[in-house]
């Protein structure tokens, strides 16, 4: 059974009806719309921005969710086709990161519904891809879970997909060892580049062999433990591509997500929509629907427990639902509460603001308020301090 967070009475689908208290000051929980390896997803309401944001809901947690929740947290990557955190808060034992709400569901979503996609739908979502691993993988980001359910998708209907790469959960840097060296393979059975199942250190080459394994599926409906283990590409205009993408040997792969974006475009790309003159063109549809905006303050408080709550420019959400499973992973000692995630490259707790914007207000005015900052900030220090403990743990 799966927690409601913050004591929320539910509905058939969600909170019951009526205000209901802000999460840390700031979000208000509306209905629940995912469930994935961290946790629930919900659709919130952000008070400081009057806007509805996803809202990925960390209860209950030990080692293994804290260490999956400082790294997707501190992903900040601006882009198009990019869905990363763009705010975090707490209060109490619950932990909460917010992005943008993606109304299309996901790519496994449409792969369900449509069955096997047009050649000339799959170049468009592998085009917007590729774009998205450069821009993540020029911030020293691999990924290491491209999967369809992580691949969400705006609804557009039978127009040109736009999808948005989520879910960062088990993405590493590069060049950061503390989050690179687990023992054992991380990631989801199928997609798993073979080197990455042995372990091997992350390889932005690794996503690459993932978004071949998930074009081939798109193209085929062959899940990756069906698909042929020589030649999983069928014939086509995409086959050198995806040929090259799959290839056991890494070194056959291309070099890097924008060699394989100007080799794809080369084979090209079809602008428009072609597949709408098909018989049963391919459809995002709106899969949440609308909801009224909930009675609660026009502006945001500060948090009723005096918890950080982060701010930041909106960038778009991570995985609501996932079929295929949380990624595979080694098991971690447990933790307590989560603490302030940290930045990549940086040893500092990250503010959750995204570069350029103001930090948000951690708590009320007045010496109450003060005070009830100063605790929160005191118990977040030494949540900092177990979770880097729990982490040495799972490195030795």
């Amino acid at each position: 059974m799966t927690e409601t967070p913050h004591s929320l009475p539910t509905g058939p689908t969600g909170p019951a009806a009526g205000p209901t208290p802000p999460l840390a000051g700031r979000y208000v929980l509306v209905d629940q719309i995912g469930l994935g390896g961290m946790g629930t997803v919900w659709r919130a309401w952000d008070l400081r921005t009057q806007q509805f944001v996803a809202a990925k809901v960390l209860g209950q947690h030990d080692g293994g969710m804290l260490l999956r929740f400082v790294r997707e947290q501190s992903v900040r990557i601006q882009h198009p086709h990019v869905v990363a955190p763009s705010g975090w808060a707490a209060e109490d034992n619950l932990v909460v990161f917010t992005m943008d709400l993606v109304r299309g569901g996901s790519v496994q979503t449409l792969l369900g519904d449509h069955g096997p996609l047009p050649e000339s739908y799959v170049s468009v979502l592998l085009d917007q891809t590729l774009q998205a691993l450069e821009a993540i993988h020029g911030a020293g980001v691999v990924h290491r879970d491209i999967k369809p359910a992580n691949l969400l998708l705006e609804a557009t209907g039978t127009g040109r997909p736009v999808v948005r790469v989520g879910d960062f959960g088990v993405a590493a840097l590069v060049d950061d060892v503390r989050l690179t060296r687990f023992p054992g393979a991380i990631g989801t059975d199928g997609y798993m580049a073979p080197e990455q199942v042995r372990g091997a250190a992350p390889d932005p080459r690794q996503d690459l062999y993932a978004l071949g394994i998930v074009a081939v599926q798109l193209l085929t409906g062959q899940a990756p433990r069906q698909q042929a283990a020589h030649d999983p590409a069928p014939a086509g205009r995409l086959k050198p591509l995806l040929d090259a993408m799959t290839s056991h040997d890494v070194d056959v792969r291309p070099p890097s997500a924008a060699a394989a974006l100007g080799y794809l475009r080369q084979l090209g790309v079809p602008p428009g929509s072609p597949w709408q003159s098909d018989p049963e063109p391919p459809e995002v549809f709106d899969q949440l629907g609308d909801v009224p905006v909930p009675s609660t303050p026009t502006h945001a408080t500060g948090p009723a427990s005096g918890a950080p709550v982060g701010s930041g420019t909106p960038s778009g959400p991570g995985g609501y639902a996932d079929p295929q499973g949380p990624p595979s992973g080694p098991a971690t000692p447990p933790a307590p509460a989560a603490g302030p995630a940290l930045r990549p490259g940086s040893a500092e707790p990250a503010t959750g603001a995204a570069p350029g914007t103001a930090p948000a207000a951690t708590g009320s005015t007045g010496s109450t308020g003060n005070g009830a900052t100063l605790v929160a900030i005191a118990c977040f220090v030494v949540a900092l301090v177990l979770a880097g403990i729990a982490l040495l743990l799972v490195l030795r």
